[in-house]
């Protein structure tokens, strides 16, 4: 199994180490035909990535794609903010980016209702290892799945990783939407019997590093376990073996739909 793009890693303009040409130039040394700069989303007072410094990240990315010849996409790793699936990517900043992930992080600006029913339930039980309530999992279900709903999300980041969802729930809506499921090379963020559930679904997953440093770009190690074990097949990852993934963002862009 050959990956063809790595479509999460960091800069420094978040919560990476690295150059944007530092990720390209690893991407290229391993063969990849793509590679996607997917900074942490506007809402992370810490570590997100600051609107003022767009065009900077564009020029960036526009000069790695010259020097190395491979394709180098402006993503951004949005946060989800509130049940109802709002996010910190607005449309009227939609042609600023290629590609739309979406996940749940811990310490950004969540919507009021959001801080209670989402961040500090997710922080205390994933903290001290507790059961999650059932209105934590709805909450994170209908996060995830009215937020897929929503916005041409192109796939969710690390799903139940540090929050708890319905995962066959959220992979249902994915499919059915036209979301992709990630794979992380970095996280274990669903058990294999979860993920033989999801994969009943019939959702797409796409493999990615989620690299903060520019030595893991293209690591999927951990995730390709899960399919050399046959918990997933092949067939349904869209990101391997000369395949690239057809987004649901960039058609949203070019059709409107």
């Amino acid at each position: 199994m050959i990956l063809t793009g790595d479509y999460h890693t960091h800069t420094k303009y978040s919560h990476g180490k690295g150059l944007v040409i530092e990720n390209a130039e690893v991407a290229y040394s391993k063969g990849l035909k793509e590679i996607a700069i997917t900074d942490h989303g506007f809402s992370h007072p810490a570590f997100g990535l600051r609107k003022r410094k767009l065009s900077s990240l564009r020029k960036d990315i526009d000069t790695a794609k010259e020097k190395f010849g491979i394709n180098v996409l402006m993503g951004i790793e949005s946060n989800l903010l509130s049940d109802k699936g709002d996010v910190d990517l607005k449309e009227d900043n939609y042609d600023k980016f290629d590609l739309f992930a979406v996940g749940i992080h811990k310490f950004v600006l969540y919507k009021p209702k959001g801080v209670f029913n989402i961040f500090l339930p997710n922080f205390f039980t994933s903290t001290f290892n507790g059961r999650p309530s059932k209105s934590l999992v709805k909450a994170n279900t209908l996060a995830f799945t009215n937020a897929v709903k929503k916005h041409p999300i192109d796939f969710i980041t690390h799903l139940n990783y540090c929050c708890y969802s319905d995962a066959v729930e959220v992979a249902k809506v994915c499919a059915d939407y036209g979301t992709f499921l990630e794979l992380s090379g970095k996280k274990e963020h669903l058990t294999k019997d979860e993920l033989y559930l999801v994969a009943k679904t019939g959702v797409k997953f796409i493999l990615n590093s989620d690299a903060h440093t520019i030595d893991r770009v293209g690591d999927i190690a951990l995730a390709n376990g899960l399919i050399t074990e046959g918990v997933i097949s092949k067939e349904q990852i869209v990101n391997i073996d000369g395949k690239t993934p057809d987004f649901r963002f960039k058609n949203y862009k070019l059709k409107g739909i």
